[in-house]
């Protein structure tokens, strides 16, 4: 068989969240040699792909650091949080917090083209496309068989795309919310240059979030009603959509092919004394508050400076305690604002709460500071 030689850190997954752990572990001391990244997709695959991803202002500190900053990214300076039909809404302003810019807005292929770009000038190679056959931890390390009949073998594996370790122990947290998120991208008569809105409806938030010249949408519905809405024609979509979000932005004038996909969370264990799972093969979140990629950034960043200097088992400890506190506040803030949606019927009294809440929250600055707080830079 084949040897493809050791390594100290094996990457699965070469997304946003693996390229940039890799690009912040040779920034950490790591000699690029060291570290194996490994990805099924090729990279112009990943770098057309059209979804649009929502970067917090801690992200971008992170980001620049490892000269990764995608180009094009449009920015928030405002974010309007709203209930449809009810009493209630909080504004937040990037100057009230005494920043450029709350967040951003970027396509998937942009941030992916940065990170590779950032991976590859930091000296990491790529084995792309490329499959892992299989996988075996040992007292030493993990040794991994890939597709092509190579072997690796390194001190740490980490997980950074696909599904939570199928053997791990403990009991994950997974829920369905009953609701699929449709996504597209409208243009409207009157924009509010960066701002983005988040508007609470009886089936589930609908987030509008400036990109280029309209808004990326995020329309979260009933499964059943999310695939009619999904292929309605394009002038009774855009009929819905007003219906749903109201008249802030003027008429909504054109829509993008619509895409859909089920919202679920899927977190829990996810470690063991030589593998661990950090982003989207950690958690799945709800995309309300936007909060997925951030939060695996974090993870990346955290980890790169357990590993870079101490590959070991004992690193991993640290870092599962150290990224603890973040990982539940985000998972809870995300899960108690779809579950409101999903476990309730449409327009029931917990949802008019929800608004009332929001009204409030302009008042109370303490609290709505903690929320900004957590939502821009979490724990790291």
């Amino acid at each position: 068989m084949a040897t493809a030689g050791d390594h100290d850190i094996l990457i699965g997954g070469a997304g946003p969240v693996g390229l940039a752990l890799a690009a912040m572990l040779v920034r950490q001391g790591m000699p690029p040699q060291r570290i194996a990244l490994i990805d099924a997709r090729p990279l112009e695959q990943a770098v057309h792909d059209p979804r649009s991803l929502a970067l917090s202002w801690g992200s971008r500190q992170l980001l620049e650091e490892i000269r990764a900053w995608p180009a094009g990214a449009t920015p928030i300076r405002e974010i309007h949080v709203s209930r449809r039909g009810h009493f209630g809404r909080t504004l937040m302003t990037a100057a009230e917090f005494s920043l450029p810019e709350l967040g951003y807005v970027s396509r998937y292929g942009a941030l992916v083209r940065a990170l590779s770009a950032a991976a590859t000038a930091a000296g990491v190679h790529v084995l792309r496309p490329m499959l892992i056959a299989s996988r075996e931890e040992t007292a030493d390390g993990v040794a991994l068989l890939l597709a092509d009949g190579r072997s690796l073998h390194g001190r740490i594996m980490v997980q950074a795309e696909g599904g939570l370790f199928a053997d791990q122990p403990g009991k994950p947290i997974s829920r369905d919310y009953n609701q699929t998120a449709v996504i597209s991208h409208v243009t409207v008569s009157a924009p509010i240059e960066a701002r983005a809105f988040e508007r609470f409806t009886d089936e589930g938030p609908l987030a509008l979030l400036p990109q280029d010249d309209g808004y990326a949408l995020v329309w979260c519905l009933r499964p059943a009603r999310a695939g009619q809405v999904a292929a309605l024609p394009d002038d009774a979509f855009l009929a819905q959509l007003q219906q749903a979000f109201g008249h802030r932005l003027g008429r909504i004038l054109s829509a993008t092919p619509r895409i859909s996909y089920p919202l679920g969370l899927n977190a829990g264990a996810h470690h063991t004394a030589r593998m661990v799972a950090i982003g989207n093969a950690a958690q799945t979140l709800h995309p309300v508050a936007g909060q997925g990629l951030n939060l695996g950034l974090r993870d990346a960043a955290v980890l790169s400076r357990m590993l870079a200097t101490d590959a070991t088992p004992l690193a991993l400890q640290r870092y599962v305690s150290r990224r603890s506190p973040d990982r539940r506040a985000t998972i809870a803030l995300t899960d108690a604002m779809a579950r409101v949606f999903s476990s309730a019927p449409d327009g029931a009294f917990s949802q008019g709460l929800l608004g009332i809440s929001l009204g409030l929250m302009d008042m109370v600055r303490p609290v709505k500071s903690l929320l900004a707080e957590q939502m821009m830079f979490g724990r790291r």
